[in-house]
C-alpha cells in the first residue's frame, strides 16, 4: 500500500535538501576527521588512556578547537555514528515515488549498509569496534542512543514527506520506530560477531530480515 497524504493537498514528490555552505562542508569534515582521529586512538591506546587532549593534537587542531565541536572525548566519535544514520534517511527519501514504505526502507538498506566501496567497509568496521568499546563506556553507549533516537526523529521526518507532508500521525511515527529499532538491533547484532560486513550476517542482510518480520504491521 503506498503512503496515503496526511492533508487534504495531493502528495508531492519528495523534496531535495538544500546543499550545505562551504563554511558549514568545512565545520562538517573537521567533524569528521576529529572522528577519525578520535576512533583511531580509541583502538590503539584505549578508551580510557586517550584525553581529548590527545585527540586535538592528533588531529592537528587546538584543544579550544575540540571542545568547540565536542564536550567530551566520546561524543568526538558521533559524526561516524551520524553520518550512517544521515545516509539511509536519505536514501529512504530518495526511494523511488510510489514504493510503499516497507520496500522504500529495505532499498535504502541495501544502499547504506552493504559496503559498497573500501570506504564504505572501513565505516562499518569503525562503527563495529565503537560498539565494542561502548560495552564497558556508559559514556559512549549515551552517545550511539543519541544517536538513534536522532536517526528515528530524521527518519519520520522524511517518512512525513513522503506521505505528502501534514505533520507527523501516530502510525507514522510508531513506523518510523518500529523501522529504527529494526536496523539498530541489525548493526548492534553484527558488531558483536565476526561476520563480514557484505554477507549473509552482514549489517544489510539483517537489517532486511528485521524489516521483512515487520511486514504485517500496518504501515501507513
Amino acid at each position: 500500500m503506498p503512503p496515503r497524504s496526511q492533508s487534504s493537498q495531493p502528495a508531492q514528490a519528495p523534496q531535495p535538501s538544500p546543499q550545505p555552505s562551504l563554511t558549514e562542508r568545512r565545520k562538517t569534515e573537521t567533524r569528521l576527521d576529529i572522528a577519525r582521529t578520535a576512533a583511531s586512538l580509541f583502538a590503539t591506546d584505549g578508551l580510557r588512556a586517550t584525553r581529548a587532549e590527545d585527540i586535538a593534537r592528533a588531529a592537528g587542531v587546538a584543544p579550544r578547537t575540540f571542545y568547540r565541536y565536542f564536550a567530551t572525548k566520546e561524543e568526538a566519535v558521533a559524526p561516524l555514528f551520524t553520518a550512517g544514520a544521515q545516509q539511509w534517511a536519505e536514501a529512504v527519501r530518495q526511494a523511488p515515488d510510489g514504493l510503499p514504505v516497507p520496500d522504500a526502507l529495505r532499498h535504502a538498506v541495501a544502499r547504506t549498509l552493504a559496503p559498497g566501496d573500501a570506504g564504505a567497509a572501513e565505516s562499518l568496521e569503525w562503527v563495529r569496534s565503537l560498539l565494542r568499546m561502548s560495552e564497558q563506556s556508559p559514556a559512549l553507549r549515551a552517545v550511539w542512543a543519541d544517536t538513534c533516537h536522532a536517526s528515528e526523529q530524521t527518519l519520520l521526518a522524511v517518512l512525513v514527506e513522503r506521505a505528502g507532508g501534514g505533520g507527523p500521525s501516530l502510525e507514522l511515527s510508531l513506523a518510523a520506530a518500529v523501522a529504527s529499532a529494526a536496523v539498530r538491533v541489525a548493526v548492534e547484532a553484527w558488531a558483536a560477531g565476526d561476520a563480514s560486513p557484505d554477507g549473509p550476517e552482514g549489517p544489510a542482510a539483517l537489517a532486511a530480515r528485521g524489516l521483512e518480520a515487520l511486514r504485517a504491521f500496518p504501515w501507513p
